[in-house]
């Protein structure tokens, strides 16, 4: 089981007297166990009785350790020092960062930290950036056969926008990596402004948002026109203002980049409409818009296939559209093994869908139409919704029907 000796080892120095605990050293081991687990967090909450350790795998919580609460403070403090944070300000949330090395000298990643005061004391959740992203690529984020083929057209292109839409934590900004390391070679200047740099990008200019100093993303994009770059990476348009100036940018020669936080690509053009852009100037640059989520992948050790019954595939159609199941009755579900942590899963994958601007997609937008009415077009002409995909990649023993359910209802 991943980071099993590291989790013994902890749990071995938990029985001991509080006093004599390495506080040093109890958190590089949670760090090393949830960087062994492929957690993409650490979350480090104080209870009346006792300080949990729970680790995000694959997009879910997991409990892993109770802490004696007598050393709550103790690690809560070790982190601010790390992150050079202030240790004396207990009432106020903070943020900081810092680089942490793993025991066999192999992997240095970054950590960010947020720090929160909640009614039993601080709490700190912990986000790993470890570089895994310099081994993506669009076909296996995911992406179907298609939707490459209308992304690498879009991106083609040397003006225009690139939006990648969904909740927080639905893999946006691997995408949009993803993209950049494609169009990255020394022939074209990039330039991103970021809230935070989740990964460093040879070759790209970075810019971090500082609030402190006023650096927006609308102040920076201004200042990153500037620069004479060709394309732009702005992580999120949050506002009127942001929206105004990347419409802008795009307009005038730049392939920009970006996120917006809607719940499928349709929803992405009425949300600009919303954000006082005019019909006639999204329609104009706006080349593609996806939407997308996370699910859990199948471990390939373990998983089960199984033919559905009659009353399994009847039960089904109340959930999923008759069009999407098709005639397959073969699909896959987890089990759990000693290589999976008994989960059934490793890994996540993205479901995706691709809305591709049309001529008959920029008429509707420039009516005014609604995201239900985009979404229609786009369906009748050939786009593959997130729901169809994630059917797809069940049928294709990728993830399991349960995976899709949960993603959805979510």
């Amino acid at each position: 089981m991943l980071g099993n000796s590291t989790k013994t080892s902890i749990e071995q120095t938990l029985t001991k007297p509080s006093a004599e605990i390495s506080i040093i050293n109890i958190v590089e081991s949670i760090i090393e166990f949830a960087y062994d687990s492929r957690a993409s967090d650490i979350h480090l909450s104080p209870t009346e009785n006792a300080f949990k350790v729970r680790v995000r795998i694959d997009g879910v919580l997991q409990d892993s350790f109770t802490v004696p609460v007598e050393i709550h403070q103790e690690i809560i403090s070790r982190i601010k020092v790390l992150s050079g944070l202030r240790t004396d300000e207990h009432n106020t949330p903070q943020d900081g960062r810092f680089k942490f090395m793993t025991k066999d000298k192999k992997t240095r990643f970054d950590i960010r930290v947020s720090i929160m005061p909640t009614h039993y004391g601080e709490n700190a959740v912990l986000r790993l950036l470890v570089e895994q992203g310099e081994t993506f690529n669009l076909e296996n984020i995911g992406f179907s056969k298609r939707d490459i083929k209308a992304i690498r057209h879009a991106i083609s292109k040397p003006y225009g926008m690139i939006l990648a839409t969904g909740p927080t934590g639905s893999g946006k900004t691997t995408t949009l990596y993803t993209i950049l390391r494609e169009l990255n070679n020394p022939d074209v200047s990039i330039i991103t402004i970021e809230d935070p740099i989740e990964y460093s990008l040879e070759g790209v200019d970075q810019i971090q948002v500082n609030s402190q100093t006023g650096l927006t993303f609308a102040r920076g994009l201004r200042s990153i026109l500037r620069q004479d770059p060709n394309i732009i990476m702005v992580g999120e348009i949050r506002d009127n203002e942001t929206a105004g100036i990347a419409v802008n940018a795009a307009l005038t020669g730049h392939l920009l980049l970006s996120t917006l936080h809607t719940n499928d690509a349709a929803t992405t053009l009425p949300r600009l409409l919303d954000m006082e852009i005019e019909p006639f100037l999204i329609a104009s640059t706006v080349n593609i818009a996806i939407g997308q989520r996370l699910v859990r992948k199948l471990c390939n050790i373990c998983k089960l296939k199984k033919e559905l019954t009659e009353k399994e595939l009847e039960s089904l159609k109340e959930t999923f559209p008759m069009e999407h199941l098709g005639k397959s009755k073969i699909f896959y579900s987890p089990v759990g093994c000693k290589e999976c942590s008994k989960t059934g899963y490793i890994s996540r994958i993205g479901i995706h869908e691709v809305l591709e601007m049309t001529e008959a997609i920029r008429n509707a937008i420039v009516a005014r139409a609604s995201s239900a009415e985009i979404r229609r077009i786009a369906i009748s002409e050939g786009m593959t919704t997130m729901l169809q995909d994630g059917i797809n990649k069940a049928k294709e023993g990728i993830t399991s029907l349960e995976e899709i359910l949960r993603v959805i209802h979510e």
